[in-house]
């Protein structure tokens, strides 16, 4: 039995079947689009007069894994193992397969190659491309070469091509060519009001420098505004450019002819680099996230995401020790072996946290987390997409998630981790490294009337410190600002005291004015 559709993978559906099983989708990470084109295929197999080659084609190993669990989950039989064939990451399955998973790099070579050879045999081949995005650049365009000979056979080939991000001008225009025009848009604000993704807070916590970190990025700052001046005064439209626009044409101007600016143009990148490195690396950075994880606890598993191996070591050093057999880390410098051990742990949840650098942002199949840290920040929108993607995705008793987004409010440092998504609750806290407490000032005012009532009422001390731990919780997520019929079933389902003085705390919250 086909497995019950969202409203906009209908939607979405339609429009693909009316031009004629061709287009591109852009919808949000987590919301569902291996489902979509699972069902596309299956649909259009019972369309077709011919019998129906699925090709898939995937930028990694880890996803063509995801593909294949999601194939045989979708079909729900015993022996599809047979019809799903796998090409890449050591796997050369026969090419006599229903279903086609190819890592790119595989694909490369064969995939144009076998695509004509199913049409001219008379079969129909969809072709799917995950993460299209990642084919339009060097040798990757290479599994499309069979597009000039397919003209024949044109009625019975047919595409998809699937991302969060797809791309624009030259690029976008390419792809296009290949998979059929853009079809449908799903943004985070729609997956978010329909409820597709689950529904998440973002908690954006402000960071200082140490003295000698604030020394040296001022002074940085006053070197980049000499040589920034310098070159301004031979392109002025670089003050008319936005933030990307400008940064490729101070990259483009490293090569220019007039030596004194292609040098003030290096300069300006190489400060640019080492001043984007301290920020990054700022000290309070890893206070801060272990403070925060201490609050947190590991009911929840928790993805922690990084820019640095050398930042993820260190708070792994020091999470291991609070929690021993319970972290694990994920990055280039640890091995295929290692990392794909380290997220299966975290899937079955022996492993409650997983700190990962910029090697899991995309391609890489990760378990579910209802609770996300960025522990330092990514100037790229994909990235910053796929990394909330990574904790909004929906599951069976998970009520919402959480993101909290580091950044060092005396720098240059974008504290607007994503757009403002109707909808969606962003919060603003301060970190004081001195007490290892977060102040959500709003949350603070009215916690403080209820201890100050507690007092009055003669409470003993050891219920006036529980209630200060519990509160001191509550300041770091939105629980308060849940229902009230929400916090009295937590209250009736609490599996211990601590949890039931949580919610009841968080009943006095919601019931102050």
């Amino acid at each position: 039995m086909e497995q019950k559709l969202y409203q906009w993978q209908e939607e979405c559906l339609e429009r693909w079947f009316s031009n004629n099983g061709r287009g591109m989708v852009q919808a949000v990470t987590g919301s569902g689009k291996t489902l979509l084109a699972l069902t596309a295929a299956d649909r259009l197999s019972r369309r077709q007069d011919l019998e129906l080659r699925v090709k898939i084609v995937v930028p990694t190993a880890a996803l063509m894994h995801q593909w294949s669990r999601a194939l045989r989950a979708f079909h729900n039989e015993k022996g599809t193992q047979k019809y799903i064939g796998l090409r890449g990451g050591g796997y050369k399955s026969s090419q006599d397969c229903n279903y086609m998973i190819y890592v790119i790099n595989s694909a490369r070579y064969e995939l144009a190659r076998q695509i004509l050879s199913e049409l001219r045999a008379g079969k129909s081949v969809l072709l799917i491309a995950d993460e299209c995005h990642h084919y339009v650049s060097g040798q990757n365009q290479l599994i499309f070469e069979f597009l000039p000979h397919i003209a024949p056979y044109k009625d019975h080939f047919f595409s998809m091509g699937l991302s969060a991000t797809l791309p624009s001008g030259q690029a976008g225009h390419e792809l296009a060519a290949v998979l059929g025009r853009k079809i449908y848009s799903y943004g985070m604000e729609t997956a978010t009001a329909w409820r597709t993704v689950c529904p998440y807070d973002i908690f954006h916590i402000g960071l200082s420098f140490e003295p000698d970190e604030r020394i040296e990025y001022e002074e940085l700052s006053d070197r980049m505004s000499v040589l920034y001046f310098t070159l301004i005064s031979s392109y002025p439209i670089l003050d008319k450019l936005d933030q990307k626009e400008r940064f490729e044409l101070l990259r483009s101007l490293t090569g220019d002819k007039d030596k004194r600016i292609a040098d003030t143009a290096r300069q300006y990148m190489r400060l640019s680099y080492i001043r984007k490195s301290l920020v990054c690396m700022a000290a309070e950075r890893l206070d801060c996230a272990y403070d925060l994880i201490q609050y947190l606890g590991i009911q929840d598993k928790i993805l922690i995401f990084g820019e640095r191996i050398r930042q993820a070591e260190a708070l792994y050093a020091r999470l291991r020790d609070l929690y021993p057999g319970k972290v694990a880390r994920y990055h280039s410098k640890l091995g295929p072996q290692a990392n794909k051990n380290a997220l299966e742990r975290f899937r079955s949840g022996d492993i409650r946290i997983l700190i990962a650098c910029k090697a899991i942002d995309e391609g890489v199949d990760v378990p579910d987390a209802a609770v996300g840290i960025i522990l330092s920040g990514t100037s790229t929108q994909r990235q910053r997409i796929q990394r909330l993607g990574r904790i909004i995705r929906k599951k069976e008793g998970k009520e919402n998630a959480i993101l909290y987004y580091l950044h060092i409010t005396e720098s240059s440092e974008d504290s607007c981790f994503l757009p403002n998504v109707k909808g969606t609750r962003i919060f603003d806290l301060e970190y004081q490294p001195d007490t290892s407490m977060f102040y959500n000032f709003c949350y603070v005012h009215k916690a403080s009337n209820i201890l100050e009532r507690m007092q009055s009422a003669g409470l003993t001390k050891d219920k006036i410190h529980e209630a200060i731990h519990c509160l001191n919780l509550g300041s770091i997520r939105a629980d308060w600002m849940s229902e009230k019929s929400v916090i009295e079933q937590h209250i009736q389902n609490a599996k211990s005291t601590r949890e039931r003085n949580y919610w009841m705390c968080m009943k006095k919250m919601a019931e102050e004015s």
